[in-house]
């Protein structure tokens, strides 16, 4: 089935496809493999690809796109690209030149997407993650109501289609909106979510502004070790999901995206295994029962795998929060 069927409305009227190809990756992986899984996953039908500066990877990601725009597979039109500004570009006057880089990365006109990667103004420059003598994070004290200006200006100027943030609690959003003189509100807020992490309440605020939940790790986790808590469970190896995916004759990576779709969240589904993205775009090929959602819902325990615990001292801080 091709899912290009399967989108939802932004509130600035654009689409996106509810299911998207997500390419963070540990650094040990090569380049050159996120050109080709890129490639891979276009080919057997997603048409949602999710990047960002952080991932050093546009410039291949960038070429996998236009190598499939290029052998007619798809049109420009037919993909949904997202991209991230990072933590060190915050300050209003460093947004449009940080999207500029990526487009010349990627090699494209425009992107479909641009959001805020985390509401965490880090010291401008060349390190992602600048640190102190002492490992301490130096931060950076932005507004991140100018950054929202800023990008505002971009989506006018025809850089990106549509904008948003990641990573932002209920607080930080209704910062955004409740923003004087905004003109245009974030069309989505991407965050982790799974069955362990369910975020029903920022999916009801985010429901309620008209505003499209984005989940990310929604597998769980890939245990990137610098980034994930490793004590945590695996989610996939839960017997709740194990039980209902074998029920459907499912694989329980399939059961967790398609719960997601369900309760009208877009779910990034990453991963760099031929064999797993071919079946994740299978997820439209079944449908879990009511039951089947409630027994998912049950499993919610406040499990985050991405703390992001290296911007725990920032005052912007975000999972300290409930939503």
């Amino acid at each position: 089935m091709d899912p290009k069927g399967q989108r939802v409305k932004l509130n600035d009227g654009h689409f996106i496809p509810v299911l998207g190809f997500g390419t963070a990756e540990s650094k040990e992986v090569l380049k050159s493999e996120a050109l080709e899984v890129t490639k891979f996953a276009i080919e057997v039908g997603f048409r949602h690809v999710d990047s960002a500066h952080l991932y050093q990877n546009e410039e291949q990601v960038g070429q996998a796109i236009r190598s499939k725009i290029a052998d007619g597979t798809v049109k420009r039109e037919d993909i949904f690209y997202t991209s991230k500004l990072w933590c060190t570009f915050l300050r209003p006057e460093l947004v449009r030149p940080a999207l500029e880089k990526s487009l010349k990365n990627l090699q494209l006109d425009y992107v479909d997407l641009y959001i805020i990667h985390f509401p965490l103004a880090m010291k401008p420059g060349e390190e992602f993650f600048p640190k102190d003598e002492n490992g301490k994070l130096i931060v950076d004290s932005v507004d991140l109501c100018h950054t929202w200006e800023a990008l505002e200006k971009c989506k006018d100027a025809g850089l990106t289609k549509s904008i948003g943030v990641s990573n932002f609690n209920h607080k930080q959003l209704e910062k955004i909106l409740n923003k004087p003189g905004l003109k245009y509100k974030p069309v989505c807020n991407q965050v982790e979510c799974h069955p362990y992490l369910n975020q029903s309440k920022l999916l009801d605020f985010c429901k309620s502004h008209d505003i499209v939940l984005v989940a990310y790790g929604a597998l769980g986790s890939q245990r990137i070790k610098g980034w994930v808590n490793l004590n945590h469970p695996v989610l996939l190896e839960d017997p709740v999901l194990c039980a209902i995916a074998k029920k459907h004759k499912q694989t329980p990576a399939l059961v967790v995206l398609r719960y997601q779709i369900q309760r009208g969240v877009v779910v990034l589904a990453k991963s760099y295994n031929k064999k797993r993205i071919k079946e994740n775009i299978k997820v439209f090929d079944f449908e879990l029962s009511l039951d089947d959602m409630k027994a998912i819902d049950g499993l919610n325990r406040n499990i985050r795998y991405y703390e992001f615990l290296i911007g725990v001292s920032h005052p912007e801080y975000p999972f300290s929060e409930e939503y």
